[in-house]
């Protein structure tokens, strides 16, 4: 997955303002997880609501809305 393919997964629900697949400083490898920055709540509500467990690439996916670290409950 590329930053530009993350994006037109995305783009069906709404206007994608970033898209950035996270990879390895050293290797440059995907990391297996990604950030996705939409224009308007609606279309991020809608994307979760849609693509969360589904398919892509053959992989299961977990889609959900990215948290500040603070916000985040302490494990």
């Amino acid at each position: 997955m590329t930053n530009d393919s993350l994006k037109e997964l995305f783009s069906q629900f709404g206007e994608v303002v970033e898209a950035i697949v996270i990879t390895d400083r050293m290797t440059g490898k995907s990391k297996g997880f990604g950030f996705v920055t939409f224009a308007d709540e609606k279309a991020a509500a809608a994307a979760v609501e849609k693509m969360h467990r589904s398919e892509v690439d053959g992989r299961n996916i977990v889609v959900n809305v990215a948290r500040p670290r603070e916000e985040r409950p302490r494990q």
